[in-house]
C-alpha cells in the first residue's frame, strides 16, 4: 500500500505547483488530513487523552513528518525534475541507518547496508537520464540543497516515529495531531511570511489535494508508519526505492516514458537489493497484517482501520 500511493503521489503534486504557494498548498493538504484523521478517531472513539509530553513528542513528530520536510519538497520540484528529486529522497534509507544508530542505538545490520547500496545504484541506473542531463546551475543548486535537506527531515521524522511508538503511543492518533500541529505550523509560518491564502477550484487542484490528503497522508503514513514499528526505519526506508519504479509506470501509460535497458537492470537491481535486505531469519515469523493503520502501537495486537 505504501508503494503504491506514494509510487503516485509524484504526479500528484505537479498538480499542486502553479499559482498557489507550496507552503500554502502543504497546509492545506495536511489541515484536511488532520480534520478527516481526528473525525474518523471520534466516531471510533479511540482514547484521545495524552500528556503534554506525549503532545510535545506527536508535534515534533509532526514538524519534520508532515509539516517542512514537504514544504521543502514542494519547492525543490520548482527547481529540479521530480524524477531527481525521487532519486535524492530514496538516500533516506542510508540517513536512517545512521540516525537509527545515533539515536535509537539500533545496530547496523549489513544486509541493510548492502540491500540499501544495491537499490541506491538501481535507482541511478533508472534515473539515469535525469542524472545525466543535470546541470549544475544556480537553480539546480538550490533545488539539490532543498531536496536533500528536506530528506534529511522526513529521515528525523522517521526516527521520531519509532521513538513515539517503542514509548507506546498509537500511530493514528499520533498522526492525527501530527498533521494538526504540522498544518498549524504550516499555518503559522504562511501568516507570518505573508503568504497568499488564494484556493485553486480546478478539478485537477481539488481532487489532487484530496487524494494527497486521503490517500498520500492519512493511509499510506499509516501503513508505513506502522512498518516502522514492525521491522524499523532502515528496513521501512526501502519502500523510498520501489516506489519512484511505480511512478516511472504510472508515468508510461500518462506520459508516455520510454523504457531503456538501464532501467530494466536498475528495477532488477532494487528487487535484488529487497530481497537480500528481508532474507532474514525474522522473516520466517508469521507476520501481522500488512496494510492495517493500527490504533495501538505496532508492537502490540493492531486494532486496524480500512481505507
Amino acid at each position: 500500500m505504501t508503494i503504491l500511493i506514494w509510487g503516485s503521489t509524484w504526479l500528484a503534486i505537479t498538480f499542486q505547483l502553479g499559482r498557489i504557494d507550496p507552503m500554502v498548498s502543504v497546509t492545506y493538504r495536511f489541515s484536511l488530513a488532520a480534520v478527516l484523521l481526528l473525525l474518523w478517531c471520534a466516531v471510533r472513539r479511540l482514547p484521545m487523552r495524552f500528556t503534554m509530553g506525549e503532545h510535545l513528542a506527536m508535534a515534533a513528530q509532526g514538524f519534520f513528518l508532515f509539516a517542512l520536510n514537504y514544504w521543502l519538497f514542494y519547492l525543490a520540484e520548482l527547481h529540479i525534475a521530480s524524477g531527481l528529486a525521487a532519486v535524492i529522497f530514496s538516500t533516506v534509507m542510508v540517513m536512517n541507518v545512521v540516525n537509527g544508530a545515533l539515536f535509537l542505538k539500533t545496530p547496523v545490520d549489513a544486509k541493510v547496508v548492502a540491500g540499501g547500496a544495491l537499490g541506491l545504484v538501481g535507482i541511478g541506473l533508472v534515473f539515469r537520464p535525469e542524472l545525466t542531463s543535470f546541470h549544475l546551475g544556480d537553480s539546480g543548486a538550490k533545488g539539490l540543497l532543498l531536496c536533500f535537506a528536506a530528506t534529511y527531515l522526513a529521515s528525523i521524522g522517521n526516527i521520531l516515529s519509532a521513538r513515539n511508538q517503542k514509548a507506546g503511543l498509537p500511530v493514528v492518533q499520533t498522526n492525527a495531531f501530527g498533521m494538526l500541529y504540522g498544518a498549524l505550523l504550516m499555518l503559522g509560518l504562511s501568516a507570518l511570511l505573508g503568504r497568499s491564502f488564494a484556493f485553486e477550484m480546478s478539478t485537477a487542484y481539488v481532487g489532487s489535494l484530496v487524494y494527497l490528503a486521503v490517500f498520500g497522508s492519512i493511509v499510506a503514513f499509516g501503513c508505513y508508519l506502522s512498518l516502522i514499528g514492525r521491522i524499523g526505519a532502515d528496513r521501512a526506508a526501502y519502500a523510498t526505492l520501489v516506489f519512484p519504479v511505480v511512478a516511472l509506470v504510472i508515468s508510461t501509460v500518462w506520459e508516455g516514458y520510454q523504457w531503456s535497458g538501464f532501467a530494466f537492470s536498475g528495477v532488477a537491481l532494487i528487487l535484488g537489493g529487497n530481497l537480500l535486505l528481508l532474507n532474514r531469519k525474522e522473516a520466517k515469523k508469521k507476520p501481522g497484517p500488512d496494510c492495517s493503520v493500527s490504533s495501538q502501537p505496532a508492537t502490540k495486537s493492531p486494532e486496524t482501520m480500512t481505507a
